[in-house]
């Protein structure tokens, strides 16, 4: 009986093979509603999308985002998506690829955002991400820090947590920590 099937199974392979063409890969539901996502993206100026591994793997992108005021005014921040094969039922996993002096962002790259944590919701998108990401830019939150350290400078010492932000944006040390120029 199972061979029965294998070769069944061969035999629909090479019915789509017949043509020519490499058989058609299905979609998960997840890059389904990705794709969805992404060609419905509606960015700011300020942010732009890439994919480096090509346009075939929807499912890892990245995100750039160039604040055109506050804090990092003028710094260009990189973020990498993974999206998962049950997205949105699952957020996606967001990490910065740019090391950057910020309350909410630590110096592993991982972000402090509600959505990407106990606030997701399928409802959400990649949109509503990207411009989440952008507000962490334009409005530092110190009361749900990831960088303590960043995060009691911005509350305590707004105009040393400024000059730090530039320190480290023109690449340089901040205390211990050194940060590569991304202006």
């Amino acid at each position: 009986m199972i061979k029965l099937f294998k070769v069944k199974e061969k035999q629909r392979e090479q019915a789509e093979n017949a043509n020519g063409k490499p058989p058609v890969k299905k979609q998960s539901p997840g890059e389904l509603r990705l794709h969805k996502d992404i060609s419905e993206l509606n960015l700011p100026k300020t942010c732009s999308i890439s994919f480096p591994n090509g346009k075939d793997d929807l499912m890892n992108f990245e995100v750039t985002i160039r604040p055109d005021e506050g804090y990092y005014m003028g710094g260009t921040f990189t973020f990498s998506f993974s999206i998962s094969p049950i997205y949105p039922h699952e957020a996606p996993k967001v990490k910065c690829k740019t090391k950057v002096y910020h309350p909410n962002i630590d110096l592993e790259g991982n972000v402090c955002l509600n959505i990407l944590r106990e606030d997701w919701k399928p409802v959400l998108n990649i949109n509503t991400i990207i411009y989440g990401l952008y507000h962490l830019f334009t409005e530092p939150n110190h009361e749900d820090p990831l960088n303590h350290d960043a995060a009691a400078v911005l509350r305590d010492n707004p105009k040393m947590f400024e000059s730090n932000v530039r320190r480290a944006m023109h690449g340089g040390y901040v205390g211990q920590t050194f940060f590569t120029r991304c202006m």
